[in-house]
């Protein structure tokens, strides 16, 4: 997807479930894309899409007649991660293509929003997920100084807790 967008001159960032896929190796599955284009407005995007086979939904997502279960979304920019702005993407290489997503630690960063603003535990146990995969590519220094900007300071003591349970 990313790469039929980049080829239009569309670029965008994967974040949400899909960056928790990538990172935990598939112990997390994710039924949705959620791609944040950099400048492209729905219509580009539609038109695009439409290139592909995507269809938009009466909702905010686009689907394709072939892939029934699997939903793009396109967030509005910038990619931000509660009160930290601006969120500089990670490149990874795939196939010989770029992809932008979010870092392992902004994944963490993330997943905890939805934690500690909504109280969705599932986003806690993802953060766990990317954090146990992802070993010596999460910042937690960086995570923890974020949790207490963000008012989750417990969250983030939560979070080292737990991954100390699993350590032992």
């Amino acid at each position: 997807m990313a790469r039929h967008l980049g080829g239009a001159g569309i670029r965008s960032v994967l974040v949400g479930g899909a960056v928790v896929s990538i990172y935990t190796e598939g112990l997390y599955r994710s039924g949705d894309l959620d791609l944040v284009p950099d400048d492209a407005g729905r219509t580009r995007l539609a038109e695009e899409l439409a290139r592909i086979g995507f269809e938009p939904s009466r909702s905010r997502y686009f689907k394709h007649p072939s892939c029934p279960h699997l939903f793009l979304e396109f967030p509005r920019g910038p990619v931000e991660i509660g009160e930290e702005f601006p969120v500089v993407p990670a490149d990874i290489e795939v196939e010989g293509r770029t992809l932008r997503l979010l870092s392992p630690t902004d994944s963490v960063k993330d997943r905890l929003a939805g934690y500690i603003h909504w109280k969705a535990r599932a986003n806690f146990d993802q953060a766990v997920l990317i954090c146990r995969c992802q070993k010596s590519e999460v910042d937690l220094d960086a995570v923890r100084r974020w949790c207490e900007g963000e008012g989750g300071a417990e969250a983030f003591r939560e979070l080292m807790e737990r991954l100390e349970e699993e350590a032992v």
